[in-house]
Order: structure tokens, then C-alpha cells, then sequence
């Protein structure tokens, strides 16, 4: 699998990332050693990067994936860790919590790092995100966490999650070092960062977005969603084009073709569909059959 940099400033991370989001659903892979047999599996297929966040499994899937990693060091020394900070729900950690609420606070973000530090075992973090933006904190206060994080040598690099182009903008001004990158939603039926100055912000940054819940949650799968059936008949329609690909691994190479470069977090636990989205890689979608999805998805022509 190639490889890439979100940004000059960050390190090299594989095209696809693993994501946790919804780990603990899947009793198989909701034990160290059932989520080690599936990172073996995404090693196999070049996928090294592991995307995670504070409060994915209700603060629960950071510790597991540690634990996974501990019980290989081989594993562990050839995968690149990305953590998520800033969201605050009620939980049993911490039942005194009456709202859910973002916190994007110098010594929030610290805190939480340091605590992502030692549920999943290591030293320090490729890549930590600001999860939300945060509506009552400064730029400075945020850039503030971010900065001491990279200045301690706790996080290699630094980004965000579901930021719009002027939020990005303006926290990347009060940065000692470049923002790297911003997750967002994208796949055909949630085209936000195309019209919204994202995906322009990153290519105007030099700076890779990657793309969290590319199959849509699952909604591409559907029987009973009419934008998912048009989409998978043209999927259909095209496959013999493209050696028989699936509609999520068209999906995938849908996503990957956006001048952009985004890096799609997959959030499947089957191995056969790792091993499928490792070998979308490959696939090229020809311009027109890029909209020709989007047509499908959209359920109407391009403007």
C-alpha cells in the first residue's frame, strides 16, 4: 500500500486508516486479542495507521486498543496512532457530568492526551485532533494545548475533526507548527467538503482531509434507502470496468480520487472487508464514472 504525509509536517501515515469508532459493537473484536488478530489482518494489507478517539465505546476503546498493542510489540512498533480530544459526556467514569459538552481548553486537551498516552501504551502520538470545534473556546487557548503537546514532544503532529474552513483558518493562526489535516464526513451521499470550502482549503494548505464513515454507517449497504439502491446498481452497472469491484470498494475509489487526497477511516471488523478496501487502492475511476456515482447517490444530473 502507499504511503503518505497528511502534510509536510506530519508523518507518513498508510492511505487507508483503521477506525475504532464502532469496535466494541463486534464481540468478536471486543477483546485484546480478537482486535490483534484484525490489526494483524491490516498489517497484511499495508493499512498502519489506526484512527481512535477519547470517546469512542463511551471512553472504553482507547484502553482496549492499548491492550491489543501490548500483547505485540512487533505489531504495535509498525502501526502509527491518531487520537480525537474534546467531547464530554455523561459516563460511569464520570457520573457527576450533567451535559454533553465540547472543551477545547488548553488544559482540557492536555489532560486527555496525556490520557490517551497511557491507555494506549506509548510515548507519544502521531497525530492528535481536536475532536469538535469548541463554540466557547479562544483559538489562543486551543492552539495554546496544541502547542505545549507539541513542544513536550507528546504528539508528533497536531489536526482537527469537523472543523469549517474558517475555524480551521483561524486556529491555524495561533499555531507554532501546521495543522496537518481535518476529518470530516465524506462519502457519495454527504458532499459538505466539496461545497463548503473544505477539500479547497486542503488543496490551497497542501494538506490531506481524511474521511471518516466513507460507506455512510453502513447506509450503503441498505435495502430499504433508495439513494443507497441507485448507488449500488451503478456500482453494478460499471464493475466489469474495474475487475469486478464491489460497491464499497467503488465507493472507496471514489473517495480517493478527490483531488484532495483523502485518506478514508474504515470502520468495518470483517477482515474480508479490510482486505477489500486494501485493494481499492488500485482501482481508478475514470472521470466520468466518478459522476456518474455522484449522479446515482444525488438521484439527479450535475448543475
Amino acid at each position: 500500500m502507499t504511503r503518505a504525509r497528511l502534510h509536510a509536517a506530519s508523518p507518513e501515515f498508510s492511505r487507508l486508516a483503521f477506525g475504532t469508532w464502532r469496535l466494541l459493537d463486534s464481540p468478536a473484536r471486543a477483546t485484546p486479542e480478537g482486535l490483534l488478530e484484525l490489526l494483524k489482518t491490516c498489517l497484511d494489507c499495508g493499512i498502519t495507521t489506526i484512527d481512535t478517539a477519547e470517546i469512542y465505546g463511551g471512553y472504553r476503546v482507547e484502553e482496549l486498543v492499548g491492550a491489543a498493542l501490548a500483547l505485540d510489540a512487533g505489531v504495535k512498533q509498525r502501526m502509527e496512532l491518531i487520537t480525537k480530544a474534546g467531547i464530554y459526556v455523561p459516563n460511569s467514569f464520570h457520573p457527576e457530568r450533567r451535559f454533553a459538552h465540547y472543551n477545547a481548553a488548553a488544559s482540557r486537551l492536555v489532560k486527555s492526551a496525556e490520557k490517551s498516552l497511557r491507555w494506549l501504551g506509548v510515548e507519544v502520538l502521531d497525530c492528535f485532533l481536536v475532536h469538535r470545534p469548541d463554540w466557547l473556546g479562544s483559538i489562543d487557548e486551543t492552539a495554546a494545548g496544541l502547542n505545549q503537546l507539541l513542544q513536550e514532544g507528546k504528539i508528533r503532529s497536531a489536526g482537527v475533526s469537523n472543523y469549517s474552513a474558517s475555524q480551521f483558518a483561524a486556529l491555524s493562526t495561533r499555531m507554532d507548527q501546521p495543522l496537518v489535516t481535518n476529518q470530516v464526513e465524506f462519502h457519495p451521499f454527504h458532499l459538505d467538503p466539496i461545497h463548503d470550502g473544505v477539500f479547497d482549503q486542503c488543496q490551497e494548505r497542501r494538506l490531506r482531509p481524511m474521511a471518516w464513515s466513507p460507506m455512510a454507517g453502513g447506509r450503503l449497504f441498505a435495502e430499504d434507502d433508495a439513494a443507497a439502491v441507485r448507488l449500488r446498481a451503478a456500482c453494478a452497472a460499471m464493475a466489469e470496468r474495474y475487475d469486478g469491484a464491489s460497491p464499497d470498494q467503488l465507493v472507496l475509489a471514489w473517495i480517493l480520487a478527490h483531488p484532495a487526497g483523502p485518506v478514508p477511516v474504515l470502520g468495518t471488523t470483517r477482515v474480508e472487508r479490510v482486505q477489500a478496501a486494501a485493494a481499492a487502492l488500485n482501482l481508478a475511476l475514470s472521470r466520468e464514472d466518478w459522476y456518474g456515482l455522484w449522479e446515482a447517490a444525488q438521484g439527479r444530473r450535475i448543475p
